[in-house]
């Protein structure tokens, strides 16, 4: 059995090899690495495989392990991708690539809980941390609750210029998650090839007075971001056992 203490010092030399290697960087074979550390190499391959579960290696069948960003975590909560990022210490940014105003369809504004044909905005943002692109986001929301909305405002926090210009706070909302592979033009903009995996998240969110403020879908690149939820067991309903006798 291999010994707790052996393996926490073969993840410190790992760990100090990966500082040491740019990003995608292949390690050297583990026959070289346990001779070169004196280790057995099923001690290597255990350090190993905890790096990999942290995202810090990758595995290539039939080419070796590679050095590996972790990715981001990110709760399903009501938060902001800048609220996130920033709790993350890192630092978002967002890049308008379109937005336009249009009379929103029957499923459009029926989703947005508005009468068919009024006035939609329709915005696509490109997400970034530390200047990496992560998400692209098209989200649409009711002309009459954002009046005069323009491509400057969405510089920064969605959520935030909600609260501070239009005074609406986001409360709740529901959403989907599915896995995907991106369109071409959405692999271009997150730098990404068509065969990366990614996530795609859809969902509407809903202000204090129960009003949807957004509808939304974005795609965040799987090989730089992870999803988590808080979960939480469900009250049963108890039936009632039997009676005791009178």
């Amino acid at each position: 059995m291999t010994a707790p203490g052996k393996i926490g010092e073969v993840r410190a030399r790992l760990l100090d090899l990966v500082d040491l290697l740019p990003e995608g960087a292949a390690l050297p074979p583990e026959r070289e690495l346990a001779g070169r550390w004196q280790v057995a190499r099923m001690t290597l391959r255990r350090a190993m495989d905890d790096l990999v579960l942290e995202d810090l290696l990758v595995r290539r069948q039939g080419t070796g392990t590679f050095t590996s960003r972790p990715k981001v975590s990110r709760r399903l909560a009501m938060t902001s991708f800048s609220e996130e990022m920033r709790r993350r210490g890192m630092r978002p940014a967002s890049r308008t690539l379109e937005l336009r105003r249009r009379r929103g369809g029957r499923a459009r504004c029926r989703l947005l809980r508005i009468p068919a044909g009024d006035v939609v905005v329709e915005f696509v943002r490109l997400r970034l941390a530390d200047d990496a692109p992560m998400a692209l986001e098209r989200t649409f929301v009711a002309d009459r609750y954002v009046p005069g909305l323009s491509v400057e405002d969405l510089d920064s926090s969605w959520y935030e210029l909600l609260a501070t210009r239009y005074g609406t706070d986001i409360v709740t909302g529901t959403c989907r998650l599915d896995p995907v592979l991106p369109d071409p033009k959405t692999a271009e903009h997150l730098g990404i090839p068509v065969s990366q995996p990614c996530l795609r998240i859809r969902g509407i969110s809903l202000d204090a007075r129960g009003r949807v403020m957004e509808s939304c879908e974005a795609t965040y690149r799987g090989d730089r971001y992870a999803i988590t939820a808080d979960l939480r067991r469900p009250n049963r309903t108890r039936l009632p056992g039997p009676r005791p006798p009178s």
